[in-house]
């Protein structure tokens, strides 16, 4: 879902994939003349959808594919309340969506990697191990910071501006955008919408 992480994800994905090539410098990294999203649109082992699980389940059911899934805080991610409330997101109901990659992670550790933005956050270096570890690509070093590279400064995809990719990242920062009544109204849709899932925000 938008602004849920996913461009740094991708990023943290390329970076360690490109740890197994041989550059001849760091000038010629992918990274250096391409946003994160343009270069999973470009590569034939990488592939970013949208698509709730359930629409790839029976295709992937007996692929060695792994799949990596980032969700965010909901309250972070917001973009139209009213959307949210009634379950309606740009790509499917958010709820079967969430919960579902949820529960493959945990029914399939080895194929499915769920992961939180917060925790991202909160502790890098042990998630980016841990996304490293599940690829197969131990990571040594981080990239540094993606946002200020001059690739994801300017330049467009699909008609949005690269630098549209990147904002704050605050953890929390709805608070800031919401009011009590509306966080108030999204807790209680949260609770309802997560429970028994054992996944909770």
């Amino acid at each position: 879902y938008p602004k849920s992480g996913t461009t740094w994800l991708k990023a943290l994905t390329v970076a360690l994939l490109e740890r197994s090539k041989s550059h001849s410098s760091y000038d010629d990294h992918p990274l250096l003349y391409d946003n994160p999203h343009g270069i999973f649109s470009a590569s034939r082992r990488l592939l970013s959808t949208h698509m709730p699980l359930h629409a790839m389940h029976e295709t992937l059911k007996h692929s060695s594919c792994k799949i990596v899934y980032v969700c965010r805080d909901v309250k972070d991610t917001l973009i139209s309340l009213e959307r949210f409330c009634n379950g309606t997101i740009f790509y499917g109901p958010f709820w079967e969506h969430l919960v579902g990659y949820w529960r493959r992670s945990l029914e399939d550790p080895k194929h499915v990697l769920f992961m939180r933005y917060e925790e991202m956050k909160a502790e890098p270096h042990e998630q980016i191990k841990r996304l490293a570890d599940f690829l197969g690509f131990p990571f040594t070093k981080q990239e540094g910071n993606l946002s200020s590279l001059e690739v994801n400064k300017t330049g467009k995809r699909n008609n949005l501006n690269n630098k549209d990719y990147f904002r704050k990242g605050e953890v929390g920062d709805s608070k800031n955008y919401l009011t009590p009544e509306m966080e108030k109204k999204i807790d209680m849709i949260i609770q309802e919408k997560l429970q028994g899932s054992g996944l909770k925000f």
